[in-house]
Protein backbone atom coordinates (compact mmCIF):
# COMPACT_ATOMS: atom_id res chain seq x y z
CA UNK A 1 0.00 0.00 0.00
CA UNK A 2 1.18 3.27 -1.26
CA UNK A 3 1.36 5.85 1.94
CA UNK A 4 2.63 9.41 1.62
CA UNK A 5 4.76 11.50 4.31
CA UNK A 6 5.43 15.14 3.89
CA UNK A 7 8.85 16.62 3.96
CA UNK A 8 10.97 19.60 3.27
CA UNK A 9 14.17 20.71 1.71
CA UNK A 10 16.64 22.15 3.90
CA UNK A 11 19.01 25.11 2.43
CA UNK A 12 21.34 22.39 1.01
CA UNK A 13 18.83 20.98 -0.97
CA UNK A 14 18.61 17.70 1.29
CA UNK A 15 15.24 16.18 1.89
CA UNK A 16 14.23 16.57 5.69
CA UNK A 17 11.19 14.07 6.67
CA UNK A 18 8.53 15.73 8.60
CA UNK A 19 8.24 12.68 11.08
CA UNK A 20 10.36 9.92 11.54
CA UNK A 21 9.78 6.95 9.57
CA UNK A 22 10.88 3.47 9.10
CA UNK A 23 11.00 1.92 5.76
CA UNK A 24 11.95 -1.29 4.86
CA UNK A 25 14.68 -2.63 3.01
CA UNK A 26 14.72 -2.92 -0.92
CA UNK A 27 11.41 -0.87 -0.98
CA UNK A 28 10.96 1.67 -3.89
CA UNK A 29 10.23 5.75 -2.72
CA UNK A 30 8.58 8.34 -5.05
CA UNK A 31 9.62 11.19 -4.45
CA UNK A 32 7.10 14.09 -5.96
CA UNK A 33 8.21 18.22 -5.75
CA UNK A 34 5.36 20.55 -5.21
CA UNK A 35 5.48 23.62 -7.49
CA UNK A 36 4.17 25.96 -4.34
CA UNK A 37 7.01 26.48 -1.57
CA UNK A 38 5.69 25.60 2.07
CA UNK A 39 3.80 28.25 3.49
CA UNK A 40 5.31 29.55 6.91
CA UNK A 41 3.26 29.62 10.30
CA UNK A 42 1.94 32.97 9.67
CA UNK A 43 0.53 32.85 6.52
CA UNK A 44 -1.17 29.65 7.87
CA UNK A 45 -2.67 31.57 10.50
CA UNK A 46 -3.26 34.05 8.59
CA UNK A 47 -5.29 32.02 5.81
CA UNK A 48 -7.52 30.48 8.61
CA UNK A 49 -8.54 33.43 10.30
CA UNK A 50 -11.58 34.03 8.57
CA UNK A 51 -12.59 30.09 8.92
CA UNK A 52 -12.26 30.51 12.90
CA UNK A 53 -14.06 34.02 12.79
CA UNK A 54 -17.32 32.24 11.96
CA UNK A 55 -16.23 30.20 15.39
CA UNK A 56 -16.48 33.27 17.37
CA UNK A 57 -20.05 33.84 17.67
CA UNK A 58 -22.66 33.33 20.34
CA UNK A 59 -24.33 31.04 18.80
CA UNK A 60 -21.95 28.28 18.31
CA UNK A 61 -21.30 29.09 22.25
CA UNK A 62 -24.68 28.30 22.54
CA UNK A 63 -24.68 25.62 20.73
CA UNK A 64 -21.77 23.90 22.17
CA UNK A 65 -22.10 24.24 25.41
CA UNK A 66 -23.59 20.93 26.64
CA UNK A 67 -19.63 20.09 26.34
CA UNK A 68 -18.69 22.18 28.95
CA UNK A 69 -17.37 20.63 31.98
CA UNK A 70 -19.02 22.19 35.08
CA UNK A 71 -21.47 20.76 37.98
CA UNK A 72 -23.95 18.84 36.84
CA UNK A 73 -27.73 20.62 37.64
Amino acid sequence: MAQTYEAMVDDTGHIQLLDRVTLPTGHRVLITVLEEPALSISETALLSEEALEDWNRPEEDEAWSYLQLGPSS
